[in-house]
């Protein structure tokens, strides 16, 4: 099964307004690199059920900043055609140059965030229709210790209903 969460926070003020959360069967494998052929229709159909009219999708994936440089953050962006930011907790493709992941050319490809309080670090890398520079502006701007207010209230619904399924199916 797949679980996938979606949340509409307002920007100004961090505040959680919506939640959606769903499960359905996996369709897909896992396989290194191809996450969005797994993940995608999950997420999209969470977003789309929050219905938002003007947004910026935050996804807890890579964008660019992937070998085939489009990542489940790319795919999502492109299916929503709005601006979209991966934020990933781990490095998948590049190499670190500074705070920022460049590709074997040397070109940008993401930047890495210090979590506040923290010694872990995040990766940002665009999705689709944003800049480098206003995808890191704006992860900065609700970033927790515990990573981007969007990411970490998903995560958490995502987390609750895992725990939920447990206990009601003991033998999973």
């Amino acid at each position: 099964m797949t679980s996938a969460a979606a949340t509409l926070v307002d920007y100004e003020k961090l505040k959680l307004l919506k939640t959606v959360k769903l499960e359905e069967p996996t369709r897909f494998p896992y396989i290194p690199g191809l996450l969005a052929f797994r993940e995608a229709p999950s997420v999209l159909r969470a977003i789309h059920g929050l219905r938002p009219k003007s947004y910026v999708c935050l996804v807890d994936a890579h964008g660019m900043a992937h070998p085939r440089r489009f990542g489940l953050a790319c795919f999502v962006g492109l299916a929503l055609d709005k601006p979209t930011i991966g934020v990933a907790k781990s490095l998948l493709y590049g190499h670190v140059k500074n705070n920022t992941v460049v590709d074997p050319a040397g070109f940008p490809i993401g930047a890495i965030l210090k979590l506040p309080e923290s010694a872990k670090a995040i990766y940002v890398s665009v999705g689709h229709k944003i800049s480098l520079k206003d995808a890191v502006r704006i992860v900065k701007y609700c970033l927790t210790p515990q990573g981007p207010i969007p990411i970490r209230l998903a995560h958490e619904e995502v987390t609750k209903r895992k725990c939920l399924l447990k206990k009601s199916n003991p033998a999973s």
